[in-house]
C-alpha cells in the first residue's frame, strides 16, 4: 500500500477532471453492476506508463462528442479493496495496472490492459477509447 501523500496528487489528476473516486467494494459494486448507461473505468497507478500515458488519454477521450454517462477510477496500491472489486467485473482479464474499460449496460465491452498501454503515446490510445466510445456510447 502507497502512502496516501504519495498518491494523493495522482489521484487529483483525474478526480480534478471529473472522474468519481471509487474508494469502497460497494461503490464500485453499485456503478459497474447498472443494467443501462456506459462507464469508463481507469485502474489507477503510481507508475510512469500512468502519469504519461493512462491518465493523459483517459482525459483525452473525454473531449470526444460522443463519451460514457460516467467516468470513475479506482487506484492499485491505495483502495486495495475497491480495486480487487473492479478486477472481478474486469475478468477474464488479469490484474492490470494501470488499465482503462468501458462497461455498458453492465457488461465489459472494451478493456486496454497495460500491455496496451506501455509503448504508446497518449493519443493513441485516447484514439482507441474513441473509437470504443462511437460504437458503444450515446
Amino acid at each position: 500500500m502507497y502512502p496516501i501523500e504519495l498518491v494523493k496528487p495522482m489521484a487529483k489528476d483525474l478526480t480534478d477532471f471529473g472522474f468519481n473516486g471509487l474508494s469502497t467494494p460497494e461503490s464500485v459494486t453499485e456503478l459497474l453492476s447498472k443494467n443501462e448507461g456506459t462507464v469508463l473505468l481507469v485502474v489507477n497507478s503510481v507508475c510512469g506508463c500512468a502519469a504519461g500515458n493512462a491518465r493523459p488519454a483517459a482525459k483525452m477521450s473525454l473531449q470526444h462528442s460522443k463519451t460514457p454517462d460516467h467516468a470513475v477510477t479506482v487506484f492499485a496500491g491505495v483502495d486495495k479493496a475497491a480495486v480487487d472489486k473492479a478486477r472481478e467485473f474486469l475478468l477474464p482479464y488479469p490484474p492490470s495496472s494501470p488499465a482503462i474499460a468501458l462497461f455498458k449496460d453492465g457488461n465489459l465491452v472494451h478493456m486496454i490492459e497495460r500491455h496496451h498501454i506501455e509503448g504508446r503515446s497518449a493519443q493513441m490510445i485516447a484514439e482507441n477509447l474513441v473509437s470504443a466510445f462511437d460504437v458503444h456510447c450515446a
